[in-house]
């Protein structure tokens, strides 16, 4: 136990005392510790990462789980992935080009092609936008207000520590996040409210998860009804913040191990030319063949985790844990 501020802290160390947590004391930890900077807007209240457990909060996972992750749904947006990562190698290829003939470097920026290519990624598979197209000025403000608000999520606050200060916010992150966070959703409600009037015209376009948020109505089990507006600006925010960062850092990471360890880039290459071969794109159907691609990326994140300290859960009851009495209200890491 530690006491980090004011906050009662839990830190679990051991493989025995991580199967006791989750097998036998899972439901008295379910709940999230929030940063004071998410608080605003009433973020938490729609989070998937940081909501308060309760029937709203397993209803959007299940919905999450069966709309981005299953299976059906992968092999029917995987027209959009390749889409945007062949508009990323163009964007490359095209800025090298042109930087070489400004007798600059050439040297090429990677991680900010990846972070874009993971924003359109989603811009596409949520609001079926190129958002980071030069025609759409919104898109491009978008990103730079989820930007911002990543970079307010990422600095330490010490009003996390010593609730009592967060009327004064000393750092002003909580002031900042306001005003970030506000614009984007400005944006996000524009383009709902334009979706909406979509609807009542008619129009019928391919089906994205925006569309599946303004339809759903329940799933007559624990939620019996259509999901809040607010919560709906929310959940798409949430999406775009916690999927484009984690993503692009991922590859940044992959490629920084395989520059740095030239006889696994020999070995990756090799398996590319035997099951991909010289003249073709490599296309997702080819993952479940590239054995050692794959232990390299799962290498690559057990080295590097995208989130290397999860969003510590919270006791939402006093409770007993291998002999120590752990109170309410103590975050665990």
């Amino acid at each position: 136990m530690l006491r980090l501020g004011s906050i009662d802290t839990l830190v679990v160390q051991s493989a025995k005392a991580a199967a006791e947590f989750f097998k036998n004391h899972d439901a008295s930890f379910c709940d999230r510790k929030s940063p004071d900077v998410l608080s605003a807007y009433n973020y938490e209240d729609a989070s998937l990462a940081i909501g308060h457990y309760g029937p709203f909060w397993r209803m959007l996972r299940r919905l999450c789980s069966m709309e981005l992750m299953a299976n059906k749904r992968l092999n029917e947006t995987a027209s959009i992935r390749r889409k945007c990562i062949d508009q990323m190698l163009r964007s490359i290829e095209d800025d090298a080009v042109a930087a070489k003939a400004r007798g600059e470097s050439g040297v090429v920026n990677l991680p900010h092609y990846f972070f874009l290519m993971s924003f359109n990624v989603l811009g596409n598979l949520m609001l079926s936008r190129d958002l980071l197209d030069s025609q759409c000025k919104e898109g491009h403000d978008f990103f730079h207000s989820m930007d911002k608000v990543a970079e307010w999520v990422g600095k330490p606050n010490v009003a996390d520590f010593l609730p009592f200060l967060k009327w004064l916010d000393p750092q002003g992150l909580k002031r900042s996040m306001l005003r970030d966070m506000g614009r984007a959703k400005e944006i996000v409600a524009g383009f709902v409210e334009q979706r909406i009037k979509e609807h009542k015209l008619g129009k019928e376009e391919t089906k994205d998860f925006l569309d599946t948020l303004l339809e759903y109505e329940g799933d007559g089990k624990e939620w019996h009804e259509k999901i809040p507006y607010e919560k709906v600006i929310i959940i798409v925010l949430e999406i775009f913040f916690t999927g484009t960062e984690t993503t692009s850092t991922t590859i940044e990471w992959v490629m920084a191990e395989l520059l740095n360890n030239p006889e696994v880039m020999r070995k990756v290459k090799e398996e590319l030319n035997v099951v991909v071969g010289e003249n073709r794109k490599v296309e997702e159907s080819d993952i479940e063949k590239l054995s050692y691609l794959q232990a390299v990326l799962k290498e690559t994140l057990r080295l590097h985790p995208p989130v290397p300290l999860l969003l510590p859960r919270n006791t939402i009851q006093d409770t007993n844990f291998l002999g120590y009495h752990i109170t309410k209200d103590t975050q665990v890491f």
